[in-house]
This record gives C-alpha cells, sequence and structure tokens, in this order.
C-alpha cells in the first residue's frame, strides 16, 4: 500500500522543516553551525537478496550533519570575545567535564576565571614564563585573571645616548659642586626606581677636563653619589671608554628600600659639534603597576598589561581538533562533546599546525545563509504537499476498490 510510503514521506518532509526552521531560529546564534537532513530510500529486501522488480518502500532520515563552515567574524570591541577564525574548538571545562565551542562570547566571573554565559570556564595553558614565550602545554587548566599589583623593580641600568659639546670651556681647574652650574658643563635627569617602587631623581653632571676628556657625576635626589667617572673620546667624536655600564657607588634612599646601586652606560655617548644635547634617556626600573587591559593575540597568548608599562603573561587559550567534527555530540547552548565516531582529540594552540587564528574583540557569527534557508522552507513545503497528494490518490483509489460490485 502507498500510504505506509507517503507516510515516510510525510515524516521526512517535516523532519526536514523542523531542522529548517532550528537552522532559521539560530541565524543570530554566535558560533551556530547550521545542519542539513540527510535522506535514504528504504527497500524491503527478501531473505534471498535483491528483487529485480522491488518497488522502494519509502524514505527515512540517514543523518542530521552539522555543517562546519566558518562563519562571518562581527567586531565588538571587548577583548574577551574572542572569534576563531579557521579550525578548531574553544575548550571549556563544565565542572570538570570537558566540552568544545565555537562561540567566543566570554566574560570573567566574581572569582575571575574566564567563563561563558553558562559558566563553563575557558580552558588554557599556564605559563612557564612571564614574557610570554613559553608555556605549559602538557598541562591544561581554567584561565583565571590575575587583578593583583605588578611587582616593582628598582633601577640598576640607565642607558644615555648623550652628545658633548667639542667646544666645550675646560673647566679643570674648578672642583666640582654639583650647586654651582659653573663648575659643570651640562647636566640632564630622568626618573630611577627604589625597590619599593618610589620615585626618585637622577641627575647626571658633564664637565670637559681638557681636550677629549670629560667626567661624569652622578647624584639622586640632589645627593652626589660616589666620585668622578672619567669619559675619553677618540679624535672621531666617539667614545674610547668606558664601553662597559660604570658604577657611582650604592645610595641609601633612606625609605626602607635597599640601597639604589644604579649603572650608567655611556657607550653611545659623542662629542660632536657645538652644543650639548641628549637624544635618549633608558633605565630599567618601574613602580608598582595596577591591572589596566587585557590582551589576547592571534596566537591565543593572553597578557595582562599594567598602568607602569609592564606585561604579564597569564596564559595562552587551549584549541581542539578532531578528524571527523560533524561526528561531535550536539549539547545545547552552543557547545559539543566528543564521541567515538569523532575521534581523538587533538589539543593545541592558535596557529600551529592545523589550528585557526583567534581574533580578539570579535564573534564568530552563525553560518546560516537566511536566504538559503528560504528556499530549503519551499522545497521542504512542497515534499509535504506532494505525500499529502500521494495519501490522497491512494484513498481514491482504495475508495473505488472498495465500492465495486
Amino acid at each position: 500500500m502507498p500510504f505506509r510510503t507517503a507516510l515516510s514521506g510525510l515524516n521526512a518532509a517535516s523532519a526536514d522543516l523542523r531542522i529548517t526552521g532550528n537552522n532559521v531560529a539560530n541565524s543570530a546564534t554566535v558560533g551556530f553551525k547550521q545542519s542539513r537532513a540527510e535522506f535514504a530510500d528504504v527497500f524491503a529486501l527478501s531473505y534471498s537478496g535483491i528483487s529485480q522488480n522491488a518497488v522502494g518502500a519509502g524514505v527515512r532520515i540517514a543523518s542530521v550533519s552539522q555543517q562546519f563552515t566558518q562563519g562571518n567574524v562581527d567586531f565588538t570591541g571587548n577583548n574577551l570575545d574572542l572569534a576563531l577564525n579557521g579550525q578548531g574548538f574553544f575548550v571549556l571545562s563544565d565542572r570538570g567535564t570537558q566540552v568544545y565551542s565555537r562561540a567566543g562570547a566570554f566574560q570573567v566571573d566574581r572569582d575571575g576565571y574566564v567563563v561563558n554565559s553558562s559558566g563553563q570556564r575557558l580552558q588554557a595553558y599556564p605559563p612557564a614564563s612571564d614574557d610570554g614565550t613559553a608555556f605549559s602545554t602538557g598541562m591544561l587548566g581554567d584561565l583565571q585573571l590575575d587583578a593583583s599589583e605588578s611587582a616593582p623593580q628598582a633601577t640598576s641600568l640607565v642607558g644615555a645616548t648623550i652628545n658633548l659639546s667639542a667646544e666645550a670651556e675646560d673647566l679643570s681647574a674648578l672642583p666640582f659642586d654639583a650647586t654651582d652650574p659653573n663648575t659643570f658643563n651640562y647636566t640632564t635627569s630622568l626618573t630611577v626606581f627604589d625597590s619599593l617602587g618610589q620615585a626618585h631623581t637622577g641627575t647626571m653632571y658633564f664637565r670637559n677636563i681638557g681636550p677629549l676628556q670629560w667626567e661624569s657625576h652622578f647624584a639622586i635626589d640632589g645627593n652626589v653619589v660616589g666620585g668622578a667617572q672619567p669619559l675619553d673620546f677618540n679624535s672621531d667624536g666617539t667614545l674610547a671608554s668606558p664601553l662597559t655600564p660604570v658604577g657611582f657607588g650604592a645610595y641609601d634612599p633612606g625609605t626602607g628600600a635597599d640601597p639604589l646601586d644604579v649603572q650608567v652606560d655611556f657607550s653611545a655617548a659623542t662629542q660632536f659639534g657645538s652644543s650639548s644635547s641628549v637624544s635618549a634617556l633608558r633605565q630599567d626600573g618601574f613602580t608598582t603597576g595596577r591591572l589596566s587591559s587585557i590582551d589576547i593575540d592571534p596566537n591565543g597568548v593572553v597578557l595582562a598589561r599594567f598602568t607602569n608599562g609592564q606585561s604579564r603573561a597569564l596564559g595562552q587559550v587551549a584549541l581542539a581538533s578532531f578528524p571527523n567534527p560533524q561526528g561531535l555530540q550536539q549539547l545545547g547552548d552552543n557547545a559539543w562533546a566528543a564521541t567515538f565516531g569523532a575521534g581523538e582529540v587533538v589539543l593545541g594552540s592558535a596557529g600551529s599546525g592545523t589550528f585557526g587564528a583567534i581574533q580578539s574583540g570579535g564573534l564568530e557569527a552563525s553560518n546560516v545563509d537566511l536566504s538559503e534557508q528560504l528556499v530549503n522552507l519551499i522545497t521542504a513545503q512542497r515534499n509535504f504537499q506532494a505525500n499529502a497528494q500521494v495519501i490522497s490518490t491512494a484513498d481514491t483509489i482504495t475508495q473505488t476498490i472498495i465500492n465495486l460490485r
């Protein structure tokens, strides 16, 4: 009887409508991957084999196949919004169980963990170094943002790129006095820091003591530290010595901090022209810093930036891939679970192997094409109507047979 065959067609068309409707409903869902219905015909086979004149028994759903094509990246400006451009899934911990997602709308919970709207924690590799160049890829843990202050660092080295006037007056006959401008030719200052992160003013004094000969003095907060350090120049104006950093001695700032022992690198100093000038002053110390922003680079490295100009790596976002992502089990809430059919999970990081790049400040949109889905709706509707017509025709034929006398 054709009724059962047509009924299978109605069920298939109805399932197609539901699948298409689900795609349309999630057209604005971040990280959603559309599905499609795949059908197979049904034949009633005898024990002995296939009959040459067998008539099909209808249709069935062979698979609801997910389509993992790339969705567009919409930029949001929120640094914790992450979009994957290429292959891979974010790895999430759902109370200790690993699940996987393409939806990268993350936020920070009360304990500082990076989570999605379902409270699942983003997984990352912990840093093996503060500069973000090495990570413990054998370990995987919850990514937590550290809001503690960045510790200070005392200044230990100053780099001075200066030019001292070749026409400077010889002051060798005058004893140096930091309070008397007549006893030095040039001075410049910069800020240095002690071990507690407190700022101090470091001042360098330069005085000409003969042809191609100078001496330098160093003071902290107006207090001259140690004695003079000679600077000798070549006839072409380049520095002859010292070519390595020199120290002036330790200075106790009186704040309870460790004594400041600052060395100065004069190797870039010159003696040219008629005026003295400074091109650059660099020092390696810094004060305490508060967390100012979180940045995530295309490789998934999470950097905490502080108000003192320093940064610290907090981890590297972990990614997962599968030989057959269509075999993943849909869990809802934009998450998938690993299955035997999906194959063994491969963990890695963005930009390595076959993994795509991470775009911070963006979200991957649904890959649903609404125009295509609307056409699919029309097709499914026509299929439903055609199968309903088969039932109507079969009913007419049955009534004709019943009415035979």
